[in-house]
């Protein structure tokens, strides 16, 4: 009876981020496309700057609400319908060619109310697993298999260029609303200390980088952002060129081997220690971009199907490390803070350095592809030095829980 029970309890978490990842991949990933198709290039690296800009906000206040405040559940379920509207209104103004700078204000919006949705969820799931190390890795495995349903429903509907990308996902962000209904809504533990303002806008998450490890993990994370940001903007520009269609369908080849990744990691993370485990991560990541470099169709896709190993290995463990090693009463905090180092600073660097790059890489109206990759690659391994060189984790001593750094 306990067994059914607990298999039920992960199959409704396994739902939860099922859904929201499909909806999610149904906007973020053809996005790109959608905006070359109506008109909108020239904001395009803005566009997709908004997620960065607003996980400087939203996260932390509302991670900080959830731990202090309101129901994690609750706070997730009303983000998902608030999100879901600024979506359909941002979907309605790219069809009907609204001004560019009102489609980026409510993309804008859009970004604001989704931008804490993802850390939220993960805090959820992790709160209620008794072994994270081992069952986290196959419950975000069905996330990204909804990434992957979100952007082939997409590409099914022929909508790869259309506005009506995002009618669909703002559908999907109703149906993850609806969903939270079935979630215990556990609020959290009341507290008799006066809330400061900066406790209430989560500004004390800072405090967890006063600790040199938990440092590291989130500079990395950021400084890795970077380079990612190129990924879903110009990989699909780089495929069309390359002259293949349905783009969006493609890229999901990135979370096959997320999955492949996510389900084999418990495993990984019982013989590897943190560190090796998040450098293999960065490593992939050098490789990824390098055989981006060699301008081939095969060469693309298969650095494409390698983003699955580089992500799962480094930002998956990186929210493991984090549940395992900060109190329980931080963890929504911690994901929110570790949301803003990845979605806020590394993605806002990322978004606008490499849409600058990317036009630095054009010669004569032709993007040399070599030579844009190959940036990516050598920031990559910068950072890849650089985590090995600070990161001294607990020198290989296991913990009281048997996991070592």
């Amino acid at each position: 009876m306990q067994r059914e029970t607990k298999q039920r309890e992960w199959a409704e978490l396994a739902a939860l981020f099922f859904l929201q990842a499909m909806a999610m991949g149904a906007w973020f990933v053809p996005l790109g496309t959608v905006l070359d198709a109506h008109g909108y290039q020239g904001i395009k690296p803005l566009a997709f700057a908004t997620s960065a800009v607003a996980a400087f906000v939203s996260p932390l206040i509302f991670g900080a609400m959830a731990d202090r405040h309101v129901a994690p559940v609750r706070v997730l379920r009303g983000l998902a319908l608030a999100t879901a509207g600024a979506m359909a209104l941002a979907a309605l103004a790219i069809g009907q060619g609204a001004s560019a700078w009102v489609v980026l204000a409510l993309i804008q919006l859009h970004a604001l109310c989704a931008a804490p949705t993802w850390g939220l969820a993960t805090s959820i799931v992790l709160g209620r697993l008794s072994d994270s190390q081992r069952q986290f890795g196959p419950i975000r495995a069905v996330g990204t298999f909804g990434w992957m349903v979100g952007c082939w429903v997409v590409s099914l509907l022929r909508a790869d260029a259309s506005a009506v990308a995002g009618g669909v996902a703002a559908g999907m962000w109703v149906g993850v609303a609806v969903f939270t209904l079935r979630l215990p809504c556990e609020a959290p533990p009341a507290s008799a200390e006066t809330i400061t303002l900066r406790q209430r806008l989560g500004l004390d998450a800072l405090t967890l980088l006063k600790d040199r490890n938990h440092r590291v993990v989130f500079l990395t994370a950021a400084l890795f952002s970077i380079p990612l940001a190129a990924f879903y903007p110009f990989t699909p520009t780089h495929l069309r060129e390359l002259g293949m269609e349905r783009t969006t369908a493609w890229m999901t080849l990135g979370q096959v081997t997320e999955i492949i990744a996510m389900v084999g990691l418990a495993s990984v993370l019982g013989r590897w220690r943190f560190k090796w485990t998040l450098a293999a991560g960065l490593g992939f990541g050098v490789v990824r971009y390098s055989l981006c470099m060699m301008n081939g169709k095969a060469w693309v896709l298969a650095g494409l199907t390698l983003h699955g190993f580089a992500f799962t290995l480094f930002f998956i463990t990186a929210q493991i490390y984090l549940d395992q090693r900060i109190d329980v009463a931080w963890r929504a905090r911690a994901q929110a803070l570790f949301s803003l180092m990845l979605g806020g600073v590394g993605n806002l660097i990322g978004y606008l350095g490499t849409g600058w790059w990317f036009r630095a890489a054009q010669h004569a109206g032709a993007v040399d592809w070599p030579l844009f990759w190959g940036g990516l690659t050598a920031v990559v391994a910068v950072v890849l030095v650089y985590f090995l060189a600070v990161y001294r984790g607990r020198e290989g001593k296991a913990g009281s829980d048997g996991v070592t750094e």
